[in-house]
């Protein structure tokens, strides 16, 4: 930001303001003033982690930066109006947390001229997303019911509001159906008896199979009013959140619909300019081949058809620009001391099997009611010390800090993350309160895998407005956003660009510059192949202007957002001006 001579206030000065002796605006001394102020601003932006980035735009990078900053702030005069905040204000009986929440917010968002911009970015790769969460449901509910031998079955019968809302239901392959006179929505059902899937639809009490639809969604995502009821606070919205796992589980482990959903999941991330994703799989659910009652013994076979379409994928024409995609193995921190130990050698086992799918290790689950990293460090160091034995290079990359608490174990965390060598933090949330620990993850080059729509649905955060990862941009500290679970909390269309919306249009210090310098960090800090911790380090601090994968696929993504900025000033500049200043 250059100097620049502050423009007064435009008016005539006023005969009280004489008498006063009021200083004005052109006043050589307040203009000093005023100078001083914008070299300290200067001097503070020099330290945000983007600002290399901003840095080496090109022309070109620089006219597209300030279109897009006066497209963002004519949205925000004419589409964020007080009028359309008072309406929302009416929906949510007053209940209006400071800035647009997601969940109002989304339907207008995605009719804005700033959606169909970011929608168009090339964002590089996706750190951060737990597979069995990226499905679409609508999709992933269509396909079990298109699907010869799916069957669902209850804990109990469906036939009360409480059980609709809470009991326990899956979905099952089965050759054959076990005779039953009553359905699943009669008093008389017997628990755990399967049930025709189709039947079970076409029965629902209240409206058929589109009834059915209906509420089957209910069950497998965070409704509206859910991710808008803050005051009931992160334990119950957590409650909702993990039930869903086993019932999305039931349907997307089943051989079939398993090779259809990661085409699916892949074609929306490439579409929406992902072109490397590195999933998150908990190990807990039963993987079925095609046809097969008896669930498979371990996860090989399921992790080889993963493989198999990935492979597939980018050999059709539209997945050709696809980098890739590997597997983060983790597992449930609730686990005890012989079930994290036993996951662990199963981690190894599959990482043998398929050493290019398996990229990492990490625990998994509501952090606060976990087990905290300080009570694993006894098995985390013996699953390093096999690692070792066995020939295997599984580095961590460890959820930590995605609570509200300070100092408690949980916020904690983040210290033996760090100390433990992750490679990247997933979350990060609380890490603004910890300026020593700041210094520690700039240093050691660790990637913050921020999800702000994840928070804010899941109860850390009232908004994109009051989320704390400016404080950390503004401090230095890489960050890539990701999205972590958007099926099931509301996204409906996979991709990043409703975090890099809702940022976008969030944060004024970001700016298009920002979220390009977001996603540059997702490819360097991307697990594109296993490294030794000094080769990983070198790749991280060389960036683009090294001579391995790492800086082939950044010098990709360089050439790809110079093209995205020229799109930006072809189809914009004429009406925001195709200038570089904003």
């Amino acid at each position: 930001m250059a100097q620049q001579e502050h423009e007064p206030i435009k008016g005539e000065v006023e005969d009280w303001e004489i008498e006063e002796g009021l200083p004005q605006m052109d006043d050589q001394f307040i203009q000093k003033y005023l100078q001083g102020r914008d070299a300290l601003i200067e001097q503070e932006m020099k330290h945000r982690s983007d600002h290399l980035f901003r840095q080496s735009l090109s022309p070109m990078g620089r006219m597209a930066c300030a279109i897009v900053s006066r497209v963002r702030e004519e949205e925000r005069r004419t589409v964020w109006t007080s009028e359309y905040e008072d309406s929302l204000a009416d929906i949510t009986d007053g209940n209006l947390y400071p800035g647009m929440m997601f969940t109002l917010a989304k339907e207008r968002m995605e009719k804005t001229k700033l959606w169909r911009i970011v929608r168009r970015m090339p964002k590089g790769a996706l750190l951060h997303a737990h597979l069995d969460a990226m499905v679409d449901v609508d999709w992933l509910l269509e396909k079990a019911l298109t699907t010869e031998g799916m069957h669902l079955r209850a804990s109990e019968p469906l036939c009360t509001p409480s059980a609709l809302e809470t009991a326990s239901v899956t979905f099952l392959f089965s050759k054959s159906s076990p005779h039953s006179d009553q359905p699943i929505w009669s008093p008389q059902y017997q628990p755990s008896t399967l049930i025709p899937l189709t039947a079970a639809a076409d029965s629902f009490p209240s409206g058929g199979r589109s009834e059915f639809l209906t509420w089957l969604k209910g069950r497998c995502s965070i409704t509206p009013q859910e991710s808008l009821s803050h005051h009931q606070g992160p334990n119950a919205v957590w409650r909702k959140f993990q039930s869903i796992f086993p019932i999305l589980g039931s349907i997307i482990f089943y051989e079939p619909i398993y090779r259809a959903a990661i085409q699916k999941v892949l074609a929306d991330l490439l579409e929406d300019g992902i072109r490397w994703v590195e999933f998150r799989l908990a190990f807990h659910f039963e993987y079925r081949r095609e046809g097969q009652e008896v669930p498979e013994v371990g996860y090989v076979e399921c992790l080889e058809v993963f493989a198999e379409e990935v492979k597939k994928f980018k050999e059709i024409k539209r997945g050709k620009a696809f980098w890739g995609a590997r597997m983060i193995y983790t597992v449930l921190r609730k686990l005890d001391k012989r079930g994290i130990v036993e996951s662990m050698k199963q981690c190894i086992e599959v990482k043998k099997a398929c050493p290019q799918v398996i990229s990492g290790f990490d625990l998994v689950g509501q952090e606060d009611l976990g087990r905290p990293l300080a009570d694993l460090t006894p098995e985390l160091f013996w699953f390093r010390k096999k690692c070792v034995e066995e020939g295997v290079n599984i580095p961590f990359f460890f959820h930590a800090g995605e609570c509200l608490g300070d100092g408690d174990d949980t916020d904690r965390n983040l210290f033996d993350a760090i100390l433990l060598g992750t490679r990247r933090i997933g979350h990060g949330f609380s890490l603004y309160k910890h300026p020593l620990l700041i210094d520690m993850v700039k240093d050691k080059k660790i990637l913050i895998e921020s999800c702000p729509i994840s928070n804010e649905v899941l109860r850390l955060t009232s908004s994109i407005m009051s989320h704390p990862l400016p404080a950390l941009l503004a401090r230095g500290v890489p960050v890539a956003l990701c999205n972590d679970d958007p099926a099931i909390l509301g996204h409906e269309k996979n991709g990043l660009t409703h975090d890099y919306w809702q940022a976008l249009q969030g944060w004024d210090n970001l700016g298009l510059a920002g979220l390009g310098s977001m996603a540059e960090n997702s490819v360097r800090w991307a697990a594109l192949a296993d490294q030794k911790p000094a080769d990983y380090l070198r790749e991280l601090k060389e960036g683009s202007f090294g001579d391995g994968d790492r800086a082939t696929r950044m010098k990709e993504w360089n050439v790809e957002f110079e093209k995205y900025c020229q799109w930006i000033v072809l189809e914009y500049g004429q009406e925001y001006g195709s200038d570089g200043e904003d």
